[in-house]
């Protein structure tokens, strides 16, 4: 629950100028999030979040400009964890099926991780299909995807 909560916060903070904790609290909560302000100051250190100038002499939250390829590479590993239900593979292709509304999340983590074999991903609500270039890859990313869910 924590990674969608993460995921939605990032979302909230991109598409709006948030300048305090309480800002967040309540677009999470409009959102259908429940959440206390101390979970809230939890997840922007968490998410490493900064503040920038928002353009109007005031500051707001932003993701950080870079993280870590570990970062990174940790954030998708946790999303798989908390959202991948079942997995399958055929030629080039890997299908990842999640709960329902996180597989963009799910997508978005693998496209950042810059993995060179996944050439795309395409998300619906609750699947997510890897395109892998060369095929013979496919079996290892497989195989790395569900060594995650273990």
């Amino acid at each position: 629950m924590r990674s969608k909560r993460h995921l939605k916060i990032i979302n909230i903070i991109k598409d709006n100028d948030i300048s305090t904790q309480d800002e967040l609290v309540m677009k999470l909560r409009q959102s259908g999030i429940a959440i206390t302000q101390a979970t809230i100051s939890r997840d922007i250190k968490k998410l490493g979040l900064i503040k920038v100038p928002d353009g109007h002499g005031g500051y707001k939250y932003s993701p950080p400009t870079e993280r870590s390829k570990g970062d990174v590479l940790n954030w998708m590993k946790r999303m798989v964890q908390d959202f991948v239900v079942d997995m399958d593979y055929s030629e080039n292709i890997i299908v990842l099926n999640s709960l329902p509304g996180t597989a963009m999340g799910l997508a978005s983590a693998i496209d950042n991780v810059d993995w060179e074999e996944i050439i795309g991903s395409v998300a619906g609500d609750d699947t997510v299909l890897l395109i892998i270039k060369p095929k013979a890859k496919a079996i290892d990313i497989f195989n790395q995807l569900q060594d995650m869910l273990l």
